[in-house]
């Protein structure tokens, strides 16, 4: 099991201070916002209702593993599929990190 997970978030342009409000409300310190351009299709929007636009934002929060549940949820909440942010999130296991001060366990 590791001990750390990067969180990774894409949502549309404009609510990623949505999901980091909704994320430091679970203990997460910070994260890093990048522009993203996604695209998709007509049949995703007339398949699942899912309309693609192009201006994204992607959200990367690197986490302890123990909060990830959590985490996960409570940016779903905030800004997933069923919002305005129409957001996808997904988490990866991290096995080493260097340079960042997480607080004592």
């Amino acid at each position: 099991m590791t001990k750390f997970e990067l969180i990774v978030v894409f949502v549309n342009s404009g609510f990623s201070e949505n999901i980091m409000e909704a994320a430091r409300e679970e203990g997460v310190n910070g994260g890093t916002i990048l522009h993203a351009r996604g695209t998709g299709s007509k049949l995703m929007q007339e398949k699942y209702g899912i309309v693609i636009t192009p201006d994204k934002e992607m959200i990367l929060i690197l986490v302890k593993a123990k909060i990830k549940d959590r985490v996960l949820q409570a940016i779903n909440k905030a800004g997933g599929l069923a919002t305005d942010g129409a957001g996808i999130a997904f988490s990866l296991p991290v096995n080493d990190v260097v340079g960042l001060k997480f607080d004592a366990e």
